[in-house]
């Protein structure tokens, strides 16, 4: 998938410690051949095949897309608003492959903005403008991306009946775009020179997540409901990327498993089944995947070796 991936590892620290150099990886999906990876040569420059042909990082959100849960993410929702922007755009991204690049061209425009404000001498003002034009139109291509999921993903968390996981509502807040957000840059300039930084845009948003049946925020329920919350969202969305593309996403859950009793570990297990993709599980305990039953494949990780 685009980006750093779930441990945000830069590409030179994927490849085999005391290797060679270089990785690769590669599937055939129906009858389209994917491949990504590096060489030696270029620890840091991915490289993307599809059937044959160089293709860019963010196509190949076109034709796979991959969700994860890890230990990590429990803090989501005690952790700042920019972490939970990250966790946002990850979903709008597997829906919306460009929304990646809209939001590095707004960055950097961002940035050189920043720049050109905090200078000591007068700014270019055409500069200027091309900036903040830049600005604009990245900055409310990201926000109507991440408007348009939040609904789609909380209007099929709504409709969904009650079950053994928590159901969330969610929002944005923080900023709403609105279409004179270039005339707003214009105007702010003297603000942001004397903040250092821009005050308003899309990178000033902030997802805001409510237990449905508690009407309580995310951030004041227990750690079990958080990560029933966290949970239900990544289910949530799997399916809603499996509605809209036909092709549900790959799965992985790490140590997911361990924090739900009997009950709930089957219900997941049932639900998972029926996403029709591909899923990841991992665990320290052989026990917690006793309700997977035979339909899954349980490989053992012992002394750097994979067992069946």
């Amino acid at each position: 998938v685009p980006g750093r991936g779930l441990r945000g590892a830069p590409l030179s620290e994927i490849a085999r410690q005391n290797g060679p150099g270089g990785f690769s990886v590669a599937a055939r999906l129906g009858d389209i051949d994917l491949g990504t990876g590096t060489r030696a040569d270029a620890p840091d420059r991915r490289l993307v095949r599809i059937n044959g042909a160089s293709a860019s990082a963010v196509t190949l959100a076109e034709w796979v897309s991959a969700l994860w849960l890890t230990p990590a993410m429990d803090r989501l929702f005690l952790e700042g608003a920019s972490e939970r922007r990250r966790f946002l755009d990850r979903l709008v991204l597997a829906l919306v492959p460009g929304h990646a690049s809209h939001a590095s061209r707004y960055e950097a425009a961002m940035r050189q903005r920043n720049r050109l404000l905090g200078d000591d001498a007068p700014a270019d003002p055409d500069w200027l403008a091309a900036l903040e034009a830049q600005m604009a139109s990245h900055g409310m291509a990201l926000a109507e991306a991440r408007a348009e999921v939040v609904a789609a993903l909380s209007e099929r968390l709504r409709l969904q009946p009650d079950g053994p996981f928590a159901r969330a509502s969610l929002a944005l807040e923080g900023w709403t775009a609105s279409a004179d957000f270039l005339d707003q840059l214009r105007l702010n300039r003297s603000r942001d020179a004397a903040a250092g930084r821009a005050l308003i845009g899309p990178h000033r948003v902030d997802l805001l997540v409510t237990h449905l049946a508690k009407d309580q925020a995310a951030a004041l329920c227990s750690t079990g409901e958080q990560k029933a919350l966290l949970l239900g969202i990544i289910l949530a969305h799997a399916a809603l990327i499996a509605h809209r593309t036909g092709r549900p996403p790959i799965l992985l859950l790490d140590e997911v498993a361990a924090h739900l009793d009997p009950m709930r570990r089957a219900a997941l297990f049932e639900q998972l089944r029926t996403t029709g993709g591909q899923v990841w599980m991992t665990g320290t305990e052989a026990a917690l995947f006793a309700e997977a039953g035979a339909r899954a494949m349980r490989l053992v990780v012992q002394d750097g070796q994979v067992k069946v």
